[in-house]
């Protein structure tokens, strides 16, 4: 099992790292490390990019608890190696996915509107609701979703148990049992999430 250093600090952007693994693939190869702070694809967010020592890593994913780093060069299991994420697109996918919990918790607050499924691109983000908003009603979600913005609150994200998660109110895709992390951006938003969140949520920027 993976050590995820992403729960413990989501902006950490460089550790040391043991090789646990080394796997050819088609033409790459999957390395897994004893921690690591690349997030694998999951929950509409893309995998990490980065590199281990001079070793370009493409993309990151998640097998039975084992985190792999997809590498375009092989490396030695047991050896110690610098890993670095590619800071501007983690940190840009942190902001839009951030940026997605406030407006979805606003539109099901106002609206009744259930995110069914979303998407984060390179330049935007991709949101299916459950049911239409029009131009009047999204304004008025835009304009209250960047108010949560200027307020800069910190973001929480707490794990609970399941006799713990029937006592507290919060968005949810599918039926969960615990233990399940909970992510909170004060005055907008409690959802069940394991993706990467932005410090505060003056760190998301403008909301467009």
């Amino acid at each position: 099992m993976t050590r995820r250093l992403y729960y413990e600090d989501s902006h950490r952007k460089e550790f040391q790292a043991v090789v646990t693994a080394c796997e050819k693939a088609e033409n790459y190869w999957r390395v897994s490390l004893d921690q690591t702070a690349f997030f694998p694809e999951g929950g509409g967010q893309a995998g990490d990019s980065g590199f281990l020592e001079d070793v370009e890593i493409f993309d990151t994913h998640e097998k039975q608890g084992i985190v792999w780093h997809y590498a375009k060069a092989p490396l030695d299991p047991g050896a110690q190696v610098l890993v670095r994420i590619d800071w501007d697109k983690r940190f840009s996918r942190m902001q839009q996915h951030s940026g997605e919990h406030i407006l979805s918790g606003l539109l099901h607050s106002m609206f009744g509107a259930e995110n069914v499924g979303f998407h984060i691109g390179e330049d935007y983000l991709l949101m299916d609701l459950s049911v239409q908003v029009d131009a009047e009603g999204l304004a008025r979600a835009e304009e209250a979703a960047n108010r949560v913005v200027w307020q800069d609150v910190p973001t929480e994200a707490v794990w609970y148990e399941k006799e713990q998660l029937a006592r507290l109110t919060y968005r949810s895709k599918k039926e969960l049992e615990g233990p399940v992390r909970l992510v909170t951006m004060p005055g907008a938003d409690c959802c069940a999430c394991c993706g990467t969140h932005t410090a505060t949520t003056g760190q998301v920027g403008l909301i467009k």
